[in-house]
């Protein structure tokens, strides 16, 4: 899952496909480097300006309707938390909603079932959006995301949206400190034997800097190897900002498993 921001001020590539024609080049190169899915992003998840649900839609919506028609095969996500901007995107054409504040909107789930997408339902710890976690507290930081993601995912299937079509994310840095989100990589295996398919969103998180003292443009090795980790314990989905290095971490970590063969393999066959 390739991440597209249509955003100024994202705290990674700071505004870098803020403009449609660049978040076009992006979605293009993404797509050659083997993304299955594009998230495109109209608010960033930091504290920030305000961005009211109509100029997020402007944002998003016609430019998700244009991917569309541009990749008619690629699975297209949004990244959003509200549901009037859902029931625009999913009208655009997206097939999967990225609800990245754990059902702060209860309406978002409504939406995906009314339209039929896929739908993520996210562990925040209750946050509010766009706020920073304060002190993050908990019995058993896994325990509270395995409960909580799953819940909603009953919720949305009770809804009516395809069981197949629903994944968890126990949301690295999300309501949490480094303590926590290091403890949810060595123990995600717990939220995949749920049976619920997993998306883990790593790349170039504080986590990761925080752990090796890197600022966010040299966090690419730390998010390469929790990425390893959640690989070797069942995660299905990794959003990202690096595809290329993170497809062939996970083509690596898929051979040594057994569940894929070497491209080629001649040293010691002649």
């Amino acid at each position: 899952m390739a991440i597209v921001n249509r955003t100024p001020d994202s705290f990674y590539d700071r505004g870098a496909t803020w403009r449609e024609q660049a978040a076009y080049e992006r979605v293009r190169r993404v797509v050659a480097d083997g993304a299955d899915i594009v998230d495109i992003g109209g608010v960033k998840a930091a504290p920030g300006a305000d961005v009211s649900v109509a100029e997020e839609i402007r944002r998003v919506a016609d430019f998700v309707a244009n991917v569309r028609s541009a990749y008619p095969d690629v699975v297209i996500s949004v990244d959003t938390w509200r549901a009037e901007v859902a029931r625009e995107v999913c009208q655009a054409g997206a097939d999967l909603l990225n609800d990245s504040w754990g059902g702060y909107d209860p309406a978002l789930a409504e939406v995906a079932a009314e339209f039929d997408v896929a739908l993520v339902c996210t562990h925040t710890g209750g946050l509010t959006p766009r706020t920073r976690p304060f002190r993050a507290r908990y019995d058993d930081v896994v325990a509270d995301a395995v409960e909580r993601t799953t819940a909603l995912a009953e919720r949305a299937a009770s809804l009516g949206v395809d069981r197949a079509s629903i994944l968890i994310d126990p949301a690295h840095d999300f309501g949490k400190n480094t303590w926590h989100s290091l403890e949810i990589t060595r123990r995600l295996g717990e939220l995949t034997a749920t049976g619920w398919p997993v998306l883990v969103s790593l790349s170039n998180k504080d986590f990761v800097g925080e752990s090796l003292d890197r600022p966010v443009r040299e966090r690419l090795m730390g998010t390469l190897a929790s990425t390893a980790i959640c690989a070797w314990l069942g995660a299905t989905v990794y959003r990202v900002h690096e595809v290329t290095e993170t497809r062939e971490v996970l083509d690596m970590v898929s051979t040594i498993m057994g569940r894929r063969q070497p491209s080629r393999v001649v040293r010691g066959m002649a």
